[in-house]
This record gives C-alpha cells, sequence and structure tokens, in this order.
C-alpha cells in the first residue's frame, strides 16, 4: 500500500510550483478552501501538498489538516530560512531539531522557548533525516522559528548562543510540535535566502520571487530514497 505523505509549503511562491508540477503529472486539486490542497500520486506514495500561509499559526492549522483529514503517515516541510550561523545564501539544510525561539515564559523560571507542558526541543525523524542528508550538498544542524521576519544581528547572536540553531523560519518548530504530539515523523528542508540582517528582506524577496522548483525536488526526491526503505515509523510504532 502507498504511503501518505504530507507536503507543506508556508509561501505562495514556495507552493505553486509544486502544485503546478502536480497537476500536469497526474495530481489534482483535492481543496480549494479554506486551505488549498493538492495531490500527486507517485510510484511508492500519495502525496498531499498544502499551502498553509506564513507564521506559526497558519502553518499549525495546515500540519493539523494534513494529519487529521488527510492521515498522512509523514510531514515534510520546505521553505526559505535565514542564516544564523555556519551557512551561505544558497544552501540546503535538513532541520536535526527545531525550537520555537520566541516562546517567553522565563518570569516564571523557564529557559527562553522552553514551554510549560510537553516537548519543546522537537527532533526530526531519523529515517527522513537519512533520505535527505544523502542529497548533493545537503547541509543539517538545529532549526529556530518564530512568528517574525529575523532581520537583527542583536537577535541572531542571542538565538545562536541560546540554541545553536543554524537557521531561523517562522514555521518549522510549530509544525514539528503538532506532529509530535500526533506521533508523525516530520522532516523539515531549508534553503537559505538571506543572512538575517538589515539586507534580509531585500534578498528574501528576490529568492521568493523567483518561485524556484528546487524545494519541491528535494521532497520528491526524499520520497523516492525513502522507497528503497522501510521509510518513516509512527513515533509511538513498536521495533
Amino acid at each position: 500500500m502507498k504511503k501518505r505523505i504530507g507536503f507543506l509549503f508556508a509561501d505562495e511562491m514556495e507552493f505553486l510550483p509544486f502544485a503546478e508540477y502536480a497537476l500536469r503529472h497526474g495530481g489534482e486539486k483535492v481543496q480549494e478552501t479554506p486551505l488549498e490542497v493538492v495531490s500527486l500520486p507517485t510510484e511508492t506514495a500519495m502525496i498531499f501538498a498544502i499551502h498553509s500561509g506564513v507564521g506559526k499559526v497558519c502553518a499549525t492549522m495546515a500540519a493539523m489538516t494534513l494529519i487529521l483529514e488527510y492521515r498522512v503517515e509523514a510531514l515534510l516541510n520546505a521553505g526559505l530560512s535565514g542564516a544564523v550561523s555556519k551557512l551561505q545564501r544558497g544552501d540546503m539544510i535538513a532541520g536535526t531539531t527545531y525550537v520555537e525561539c520566541d516562546f517567553d515564559v522565563r518570569v516564571f523560571g523557564r529557559r527562553l522557548g522552553e514551554k510549560i507542558e510537553g516537548d519543546y526541543l522537537h527532533q526530526a525523524d531519523p529515517c527522513l533525516l537519512e533520505a535527505a542528508s544523502g542529497l548533493t550538498g545537503m547541509k543539517k544542524g538545529p532549526l529556530g522559528s518564530g512568528d517574525f521576519f529575523l532581520h537583527t544581528e542583536e537577535k541572531k547572536k542571542e538565538y545562536r548562543e541560546e540554541f545553536s540553531v543554524l537557521a531561523f523560519d517562522m514555521e518549522s518548530a510549530a509544525i514539528a510540535c503538532a506532529c509530535d504530539r500526533f506521533s508523525v515523523p516530520f522532516l523539515s528542508v531549508r534553503k537559505i535566502s538571506d543572512d538575517a540582517d538589515d539586507t534580509a528582506a531585500e534578498s528574501y524577496r528576490e529568492m521568493n520571487q523567483l518561485a524556484e522548483f528546487s524545494l519541491s525536488e528535494i521532497l520528491l526526491k526524499i520520497v523516492e530514497r525513502l522507497s528503497s526503505t522501510q521509510g518513516p515509523r509512527p513515533k509511538n510504532a513498536q521495533a
């Protein structure tokens, strides 16, 4: 039986290249409102790709749609990110861990990012991470998220020192949290669009407007590589 795999894209210019590809290769629109979803059958999987909108709340709603309505067995996310450390514009990175950098209840004695309940440092699925790591040029490391566009050296320094994240985005940790709650394997792959500094907005717009297929291609390659293994398993599955 084909595995049901979810693809989540936040920005319209990240989603459109996959949607156009899917419709040219036997896929179809399966939902238009409140969130747009397209399907794509492959030899080994049935893929459901969703356009979430930008930010943690939108991404979480989209992740829950894929998990509860489309019953995906694994969820992959791709998008653009700002470099925090050790990365350059154009690099591709697969997240090893995910943290919401802007979650702040330090007034109650918690550390920055730490939540009142549940895990706050979410782990990538080992199978998905291995499949991504085998792709040419793919780097890997911790990712951070927050509900704002990172563009200051002060915040970069804080998150680099506090969390050791290599890149920052607006969705991945929130999606990871939803996947953890429902034991769904997760991985986010990010392309570096900017240096998260005072030139970040211009650099991001320039790359985003290209509407490149590269992000979709990476996710499709990960699914293809999974076909040669047992693939990701629910986190509560028995060995």
